[in-house]
Protein backbone atom coordinates (compact mmCIF):
# COMPACT_ATOMS: atom_id res chain seq x y z
CA UNK A 1 0.00 0.00 0.00
CA UNK A 2 3.20 2.16 0.74
CA UNK A 3 3.93 2.40 -3.13
CA UNK A 4 -0.06 3.65 -3.94
CA UNK A 5 -0.10 6.18 -1.38
CA UNK A 6 2.78 7.87 -2.93
CA UNK A 7 1.76 7.37 -6.25
CA UNK A 8 -1.75 9.04 -5.07
CA UNK A 9 -0.13 11.38 -3.11
CA UNK A 10 1.86 12.64 -6.38
CA UNK A 11 -0.57 12.22 -8.78
CA UNK A 12 -3.20 14.70 -6.71
CA UNK A 13 -0.38 17.02 -6.05
CA UNK A 14 0.49 16.69 -10.11
CA UNK A 15 -3.51 17.13 -10.81
CA UNK A 16 -4.02 20.09 -8.44
CA UNK A 17 -1.01 22.03 -10.31
CA UNK A 18 -1.88 21.31 -13.63
CA UNK A 19 -5.29 20.97 -14.37
CA UNK A 20 -7.82 23.68 -13.28
CA UNK A 21 -10.52 21.58 -12.83
CA UNK A 22 -9.54 19.58 -10.14
CA UNK A 23 -7.24 22.63 -8.41
CA UNK A 24 -11.16 23.90 -8.23
CA UNK A 25 -12.74 20.44 -7.20
CA UNK A 26 -10.26 20.60 -4.30
CA UNK A 27 -10.62 24.29 -3.32
CA UNK A 28 -14.28 23.94 -3.48
CA UNK A 29 -14.20 21.13 -0.88
CA UNK A 30 -11.75 22.39 1.13
CA UNK A 31 -9.03 20.27 0.65
CA UNK A 32 -5.44 20.86 -0.56
CA UNK A 33 -3.27 18.37 -1.51
CA UNK A 34 -1.50 18.00 1.36
CA UNK A 35 -4.52 16.77 3.04
CA UNK A 36 -4.42 13.46 0.83
CA UNK A 37 -1.21 11.56 1.58
CA UNK A 38 -2.57 8.23 1.50
CA UNK A 39 -5.50 6.33 -0.08
CA UNK A 40 -7.92 6.48 2.60
CA UNK A 41 -7.73 10.40 2.49
CA UNK A 42 -9.25 10.37 -1.58
CA UNK A 43 -12.80 10.39 0.05
CA UNK A 44 -12.26 14.01 1.19
CA UNK A 45 -12.57 14.67 -3.01
CA UNK A 46 -15.96 14.61 -3.83
CA UNK A 47 -16.74 12.13 -6.83
CA UNK A 48 -16.98 13.88 -10.37
CA UNK A 49 -20.19 12.61 -12.54
CA UNK A 50 -20.55 12.24 -16.01
CA UNK A 51 -23.16 14.74 -15.41
CA UNK A 52 -20.84 16.95 -13.84
CA UNK A 53 -18.59 16.52 -17.13
CA UNK A 54 -21.01 17.86 -19.17
CA UNK A 55 -21.78 20.76 -17.05
CA UNK A 56 -17.97 21.57 -16.84
CA UNK A 57 -17.43 21.40 -20.34
CA UNK A 58 -20.04 23.38 -20.94
CA UNK A 59 -18.28 25.94 -18.49
CA UNK A 60 -14.90 25.56 -19.32
CA UNK A 61 -14.38 24.57 -23.04
CA UNK A 62 -13.44 22.52 -24.54
CA UNK A 63 -12.35 19.82 -21.56
CA UNK A 64 -13.65 21.28 -18.67
CA UNK A 65 -10.24 22.19 -17.12
CA UNK A 66 -9.42 18.88 -16.59
CA UNK A 67 -6.57 18.75 -19.33
CA UNK A 68 -2.92 19.07 -17.91
CA UNK A 69 -1.02 19.14 -20.83
CA UNK A 70 -0.19 21.43 -23.91
CA UNK A 71 -3.74 20.95 -26.71
CA UNK A 72 -1.31 21.28 -29.48
CA UNK A 73 0.22 17.99 -28.04
CA UNK A 74 -2.73 15.57 -28.11
CA UNK A 75 -2.69 13.10 -31.37
CA UNK A 76 -6.10 12.35 -30.82
CA UNK A 77 -9.61 14.34 -29.37
CA UNK A 78 -12.70 11.94 -29.03
CA UNK A 79 -16.45 13.53 -28.70
CA UNK A 80 -19.00 11.39 -26.02
CA UNK A 81 -22.81 11.38 -25.68
CA UNK A 82 -22.76 15.47 -23.74
CA UNK A 83 -21.26 16.74 -25.71
CA UNK A 84 -17.98 15.89 -23.78
CA UNK A 85 -14.57 16.37 -25.94
CA UNK A 86 -11.98 13.31 -24.73
CA UNK A 87 -8.49 14.29 -25.13
CA UNK A 88 -6.31 11.66 -25.87
CA UNK A 89 -2.80 12.26 -24.39
CA UNK A 90 -0.04 9.82 -24.76
CA UNK A 91 1.22 8.86 -21.70
CA UNK A 92 3.66 5.74 -21.58
CA UNK A 93 2.88 4.20 -18.29
CA UNK A 94 -1.31 4.34 -19.16
CA UNK A 95 -0.14 2.77 -22.87
CA UNK A 96 2.04 -0.01 -21.31
CA UNK A 97 -0.43 -0.54 -18.50
CA UNK A 98 -3.15 -0.50 -21.23
CA UNK A 99 -1.63 -3.81 -23.13
CA UNK A 100 -2.05 -6.16 -20.75
CA UNK A 101 -5.67 -7.51 -21.80
CA UNK A 102 -4.51 -7.91 -25.20
CA UNK A 103 -0.70 -9.42 -23.65
CA UNK A 104 -3.44 -11.78 -22.11
CA UNK A 105 -4.91 -13.83 -25.14
CA UNK A 106 -1.04 -13.33 -26.81
CA UNK A 107 -2.05 -11.40 -29.55
CA UNK A 108 1.80 -10.19 -31.08
CA UNK A 109 3.70 -10.30 -34.35
CA UNK A 110 2.22 -13.04 -36.80
CA UNK A 111 -1.35 -12.65 -35.81
CA UNK A 112 -3.64 -10.60 -38.00
CA UNK A 113 -6.72 -9.59 -36.62
CA UNK A 114 -9.80 -7.84 -37.34
CA UNK A 115 -10.97 -4.84 -35.81
CA UNK A 116 -14.40 -4.76 -35.90
CA UNK A 117 -14.59 -1.67 -33.42
CA UNK A 118 -15.64 1.69 -35.31
CA UNK A 119 -12.39 3.96 -36.00
CA UNK A 120 -14.73 7.62 -35.99
CA UNK A 121 -15.87 9.62 -33.33
CA UNK A 122 -15.83 6.92 -30.45
CA UNK A 123 -12.39 5.97 -28.95
CA UNK A 124 -12.12 2.34 -29.44
CA UNK A 125 -11.38 1.51 -32.66
CA UNK A 126 -8.32 3.12 -32.64
CA UNK A 127 -7.25 2.73 -29.26
CA UNK A 128 -7.68 -1.41 -29.91
CA UNK A 129 -5.52 -0.89 -33.30
CA UNK A 130 -2.37 1.13 -31.36
CA UNK A 131 -2.64 -1.71 -28.86
CA UNK A 132 -2.18 -4.23 -31.44
CA UNK A 133 0.13 -2.74 -33.71
CA UNK A 134 2.68 -2.15 -30.29
CA UNK A 135 2.62 -5.55 -30.03
CA UNK A 136 3.48 -5.99 -34.05
CA UNK A 137 0.20 -7.60 -34.93
CA UNK A 138 -1.45 -6.46 -38.01
CA UNK A 139 -4.58 -4.99 -38.07
CA UNK A 140 -7.35 -5.33 -40.78
CA UNK A 141 -9.91 -2.34 -39.64
CA UNK A 142 -12.73 -3.55 -40.72
CA UNK A 143 -15.23 -1.61 -38.47
CA UNK A 144 -19.01 -2.89 -37.72
CA UNK A 145 -21.07 -4.36 -40.35
CA UNK A 146 -20.74 -5.92 -44.08
CA UNK A 147 -20.71 -9.73 -42.04
CA UNK A 148 -20.08 -11.32 -45.33
CA UNK A 149 -17.14 -9.43 -46.40
CA UNK A 150 -15.55 -9.69 -42.87
CA UNK A 151 -15.81 -13.56 -43.39
CA UNK A 152 -14.14 -12.95 -46.63
CA UNK A 153 -11.57 -11.14 -45.24
CA UNK A 154 -10.83 -13.38 -42.16
CA UNK A 155 -10.44 -16.83 -44.51
CA UNK A 156 -8.81 -15.39 -47.46
CA UNK A 157 -6.20 -13.67 -45.04
CA UNK A 158 -6.22 -15.84 -42.27
CA UNK A 159 -7.22 -14.01 -39.93
CA UNK A 160 -6.35 -15.37 -36.13
CA UNK A 161 -7.81 -12.50 -34.26
CA UNK A 162 -10.89 -11.03 -33.41
CA UNK A 163 -11.47 -7.67 -31.43
CA UNK A 164 -15.07 -6.31 -30.89
CA UNK A 165 -18.19 -7.52 -29.37
CA UNK A 166 -19.13 -10.81 -28.58
CA UNK A 167 -21.98 -10.67 -30.26
CA UNK A 168 -21.08 -9.93 -33.42
CA UNK A 169 -18.65 -13.18 -33.36
CA UNK A 170 -21.78 -14.86 -32.73
CA UNK A 171 -23.30 -13.47 -35.92
CA UNK A 172 -20.21 -14.10 -37.81
CA UNK A 173 -19.78 -17.39 -36.71
CA UNK A 174 -23.37 -18.20 -37.66
CA UNK A 175 -22.83 -16.72 -40.98
CA UNK A 176 -20.09 -18.75 -41.11
CA UNK A 177 -22.10 -22.42 -40.24
CA UNK A 178 -24.68 -21.22 -43.11
CA UNK A 179 -22.24 -20.55 -45.59
CA UNK A 180 -21.05 -24.37 -44.90
CA UNK A 181 -17.71 -23.14 -43.59
CA UNK A 182 -16.74 -26.04 -40.90
CA UNK A 183 -15.70 -25.02 -37.52
CA UNK A 184 -11.90 -26.49 -37.73
CA UNK A 185 -11.57 -24.21 -40.78
CA UNK A 186 -12.29 -20.96 -39.40
CA UNK A 187 -8.55 -19.44 -38.83
CA UNK A 188 -9.60 -17.38 -35.64
CA UNK A 189 -8.20 -18.37 -32.41
CA UNK A 190 -7.49 -15.18 -30.30
CA UNK A 191 -10.39 -12.86 -29.19
CA UNK A 192 -10.81 -9.54 -27.43
CA UNK A 193 -14.43 -8.08 -26.51
CA UNK A 194 -15.53 -5.37 -25.01
CA UNK A 195 -18.83 -2.78 -25.29
CA UNK A 196 -20.95 -5.63 -23.80
CA UNK A 197 -21.48 -8.61 -20.95
CA UNK A 198 -19.72 -11.25 -21.96
CA UNK A 199 -21.90 -14.42 -21.05
CA UNK A 200 -20.88 -18.08 -20.21
CA UNK A 201 -23.03 -19.48 -23.34
CA UNK A 202 -20.65 -17.12 -25.55
CA UNK A 203 -17.62 -18.29 -23.77
CA UNK A 204 -18.25 -21.96 -23.92
CA UNK A 205 -19.09 -21.76 -27.97
CA UNK A 206 -15.79 -19.60 -28.73
CA UNK A 207 -13.51 -21.31 -26.09
CA UNK A 208 -14.96 -24.74 -26.20
CA UNK A 209 -16.15 -25.25 -29.88
CA UNK A 210 -13.70 -23.59 -32.05
CA UNK A 211 -10.75 -23.18 -29.21
CA UNK A 212 -10.17 -20.08 -29.14
CA UNK A 213 -8.27 -17.85 -25.83
CA UNK A 214 -10.53 -14.91 -25.29
CA UNK A 215 -10.62 -12.34 -22.57
CA UNK A 216 -12.81 -9.39 -22.17
CA UNK A 217 -12.17 -5.49 -21.32
CA UNK A 218 -13.81 -3.12 -19.29
CA UNK A 219 -13.62 0.51 -20.36
CA UNK A 220 -15.21 3.47 -20.46
CA UNK A 221 -14.67 6.60 -23.42
CA UNK A 222 -13.43 9.03 -20.61
CA UNK A 223 -11.17 6.63 -18.50
CA UNK A 224 -10.03 3.89 -21.45
CA UNK A 225 -8.80 0.51 -20.27
CA UNK A 226 -10.15 -0.32 -16.65
CA UNK A 227 -9.93 -4.13 -16.21
CA UNK A 228 -9.86 -7.72 -18.23
CA UNK A 229 -10.99 -10.93 -17.54
CA UNK A 230 -8.39 -13.93 -16.67
CA UNK A 231 -9.19 -17.76 -16.54
CA UNK A 232 -10.78 -18.94 -13.29
CA UNK A 233 -10.61 -15.46 -12.09
CA UNK A 234 -14.48 -13.76 -11.25
CA UNK A 235 -15.06 -10.83 -12.87
CA UNK A 236 -12.07 -8.44 -13.77
CA UNK A 237 -8.22 -7.99 -13.06
CA UNK A 238 -7.46 -3.80 -12.91
CA UNK A 239 -4.95 -2.69 -14.87
CA UNK A 240 -2.22 -1.03 -12.95
CA UNK A 241 -2.93 2.78 -14.38
CA UNK A 242 -6.19 2.64 -13.15
CA UNK A 243 -7.19 2.40 -8.83
CA UNK A 244 -10.99 2.13 -8.01
CA UNK A 245 -13.08 3.05 -5.26
CA UNK A 246 -16.67 1.34 -4.45
CA UNK A 247 -18.70 4.27 -3.31
CA UNK A 248 -22.44 4.92 -1.50
CA UNK A 249 -23.88 6.46 -5.36
CA UNK A 250 -25.46 8.92 -2.87
CA UNK A 251 -23.03 10.11 -0.61
CA UNK A 252 -19.85 9.22 -2.40
CA UNK A 253 -18.35 7.10 0.38
CA UNK A 254 -16.00 4.35 -0.13
CA UNK A 255 -17.29 0.93 0.60
CA UNK A 256 -16.36 -1.75 2.53
CA UNK A 257 -14.84 -4.61 -0.35
CA UNK A 258 -17.51 -7.43 -0.78
CA UNK A 259 -19.89 -4.54 -0.75
CA UNK A 260 -22.06 -3.19 -3.98
CA UNK A 261 -21.83 0.43 -4.84
CA UNK A 262 -20.76 2.56 -7.34
CA UNK A 263 -17.58 2.11 -9.13
CA UNK A 264 -15.55 5.18 -8.82
CA UNK A 265 -12.27 5.27 -10.60
CA UNK A 266 -8.82 7.80 -10.24
CA UNK A 267 -6.72 7.14 -13.20
CA UNK A 268 -2.63 7.77 -13.18
CA UNK A 269 -2.90 9.84 -16.41
CA UNK A 270 -0.71 12.18 -16.54
CA UNK A 271 -2.17 14.34 -19.71
CA UNK A 272 -5.94 13.45 -18.42
CA UNK A 273 -6.09 13.17 -14.84
CA UNK A 274 -9.17 12.18 -14.13
CA UNK A 275 -9.69 11.92 -10.49
CA UNK A 276 -12.65 9.80 -8.14
CA UNK A 277 -14.81 10.05 -11.54
CA UNK A 278 -17.96 8.07 -11.07
CA UNK A 279 -18.67 5.42 -13.73
CA UNK A 280 -22.35 5.23 -13.00
CA UNK A 281 -21.30 1.39 -13.16
CA UNK A 282 -22.33 -0.57 -10.10
CA UNK A 283 -20.06 -3.12 -9.05
CA UNK A 284 -17.99 -5.17 -5.97
CA UNK A 285 -14.87 -5.42 -5.29
CA UNK A 286 -13.03 -8.44 -4.24
CA UNK A 287 -11.92 -8.57 -0.16
CA UNK A 288 -9.14 -10.84 -1.41
CA UNK A 289 -7.95 -9.95 -4.82
CA UNK A 290 -6.96 -13.09 -6.96
CA UNK A 291 -2.74 -13.31 -7.22
CA UNK A 292 -3.63 -13.73 -10.47
CA UNK A 293 -4.15 -10.27 -10.76
CA UNK A 294 -1.37 -8.48 -9.35
CA UNK A 295 -3.82 -5.71 -8.16
CA UNK A 296 -7.30 -5.18 -7.35
CA UNK A 297 -10.04 -7.36 -8.68
CA UNK A 298 -13.54 -6.47 -9.34
CA UNK A 299 -16.11 -8.94 -8.92
CA UNK A 300 -18.50 -7.88 -12.09
CA UNK A 301 -20.71 -5.34 -13.55
CA UNK A 302 -24.26 -5.14 -12.02
CA UNK A 303 -25.92 -2.40 -13.65
CA UNK A 304 -26.03 1.63 -13.99
CA UNK A 305 -27.00 4.20 -11.16
CA UNK A 306 -28.03 6.18 -13.85
CA UNK A 307 -30.86 6.41 -16.37
CA UNK A 308 -27.94 5.72 -19.50
CA UNK A 309 -28.23 2.31 -21.38
CA UNK A 310 -25.17 1.07 -23.61
CA UNK A 311 -26.67 -0.54 -26.36
CA UNK A 312 -24.03 -1.98 -28.71
CA UNK A 313 -21.29 -0.29 -27.42
CA UNK A 314 -22.88 2.73 -26.77
CA UNK A 315 -25.04 4.97 -24.43
CA UNK A 316 -28.75 5.84 -24.77
CA UNK A 317 -29.67 8.96 -22.24
CA UNK A 318 -33.09 9.85 -21.52
CA UNK A 319 -31.32 13.52 -22.18
CA UNK A 320 -30.75 12.04 -25.95
CA UNK A 321 -34.13 11.09 -25.95
CA UNK A 322 -35.10 14.88 -25.02
CA UNK A 323 -33.30 15.82 -27.52
CA UNK A 324 -34.80 13.92 -30.22
CA UNK A 325 -38.42 14.61 -28.95
CA UNK A 326 -37.93 18.58 -28.88
CA UNK A 327 -37.54 18.21 -32.82
CA UNK A 328 -40.59 17.04 -33.40
CA UNK A 329 -43.28 18.66 -31.62
CA UNK A 330 -45.96 16.41 -33.06
CA UNK A 331 -44.74 13.86 -30.28
CA UNK A 332 -46.44 13.81 -26.70
CA UNK A 333 -44.52 10.97 -25.28
CA UNK A 334 -41.62 8.40 -26.17
CA UNK A 335 -40.37 5.52 -24.79
CA UNK A 336 -36.90 3.07 -26.27
CA UNK A 337 -37.42 -0.56 -25.20
CA UNK A 338 -33.79 -2.48 -25.25
CA UNK A 339 -34.55 -6.01 -26.17
CA UNK A 340 -32.72 -9.04 -27.09
CA UNK A 341 -33.80 -11.62 -29.36
CA UNK A 342 -31.16 -14.04 -30.80
CA UNK A 343 -28.32 -12.41 -28.75
CA UNK A 344 -28.79 -8.95 -30.98
CA UNK A 345 -29.79 -5.94 -29.17
CA UNK A 346 -32.73 -4.54 -30.81
CA UNK A 347 -33.92 -0.88 -30.32
CA UNK A 348 -37.92 0.13 -30.28
CA UNK A 349 -39.08 3.51 -30.22
CA UNK A 350 -42.23 3.72 -29.14
CA UNK A 351 -44.26 7.53 -30.01
CA UNK A 352 -47.61 8.68 -28.99
CA UNK A 353 -48.36 11.66 -30.71
CA UNK A 354 -50.45 14.74 -29.72
CA UNK A 355 -54.16 14.89 -30.22
CA UNK A 356 -55.01 15.86 -33.79
CA UNK A 357 -51.06 15.15 -35.30
CA UNK A 358 -50.28 13.14 -38.13
CA UNK A 359 -47.61 10.57 -38.70
CA UNK A 360 -46.32 11.99 -41.69
CA UNK A 361 -43.71 9.83 -42.12
CA UNK A 362 -42.49 10.36 -38.61
CA UNK A 363 -41.14 6.59 -37.93
CA UNK A 364 -38.18 6.89 -41.28
CA UNK A 365 -37.75 11.02 -40.19
CA UNK A 366 -37.07 9.65 -36.29
CA UNK A 367 -34.78 6.73 -37.38
CA UNK A 368 -32.81 9.26 -39.16
CA UNK A 369 -32.71 11.83 -36.52
CA UNK A 370 -31.36 8.96 -33.66
CA UNK A 371 -28.85 7.12 -36.06
CA UNK A 372 -27.30 11.29 -36.51
CA UNK A 373 -28.07 12.99 -33.34
CA UNK A 374 -27.48 9.51 -30.61
CA UNK A 375 -25.10 7.58 -33.56
CA UNK A 376 -27.66 4.63 -32.59
CA UNK A 377 -29.75 2.73 -35.34
CA UNK A 378 -33.20 2.44 -34.23
CA UNK A 379 -35.08 -0.82 -35.40
CA UNK A 380 -38.19 -0.31 -34.86
CA UNK A 381 -40.61 2.76 -34.66
CA UNK A 382 -44.25 2.01 -33.05
CA UNK A 383 -46.66 4.85 -32.99
CA UNK A 384 -49.11 3.90 -30.20
CA UNK A 385 -52.39 4.40 -28.89
CA UNK A 386 -53.03 7.05 -25.71
CA UNK A 387 -52.27 5.32 -22.37
CA UNK A 388 -49.27 2.64 -24.04
CA UNK A 389 -46.51 5.10 -22.78
CA UNK A 390 -46.99 5.66 -18.98
CA UNK A 391 -44.76 9.06 -18.34
CA UNK A 392 -44.05 8.25 -15.03
CA UNK A 393 -41.91 5.43 -16.12
CA UNK A 394 -38.26 5.68 -17.68
CA UNK A 395 -37.82 7.17 -21.23
CA UNK A 396 -35.12 4.31 -21.65
CA UNK A 397 -36.27 0.71 -20.56
CA UNK A 398 -33.71 -1.85 -21.05
CA UNK A 399 -35.40 -5.76 -21.32
CA UNK A 400 -32.68 -7.26 -21.92
CA UNK A 401 -32.11 -10.63 -21.03
CA UNK A 402 -28.38 -12.03 -20.31
CA UNK A 403 -27.79 -15.91 -20.03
Amino acid sequence: MTDLNTRIREHIAYAYQNAPAIKAIMDKAGVTPEEIPTVDDLAKIPVTHKDDLVRMHEENPPFGGFLAVDIDTLPRIYISPGPIYDPQPYDPVVAESGLAAFKQVGFGKGDRVINTFMYHLTPAGLLIDEALRALEATVIPTGPGNTDLQIKMIMDLGASGYAGTPSYLMTLLDRMAEMGIPKEAVPLKKALFSAEPYTPSQRARFENEYGMVTTSAYGTADLGFVGYTKPNVQGFCIVSHVFLQICNPQSGEPLPASEMGEIVATVFNRGYPLIRFGTGDLGILAETPSPECGGQQLLGLFGRTGEAVKVRGMFLHPNQMNMAKKQFPEIKHMQAIITRPANKDVITLRIELKEGAQDNQLAERMKEFVRNAVRLRIDHVEIVPPGVIDPTQREVIDERKWD
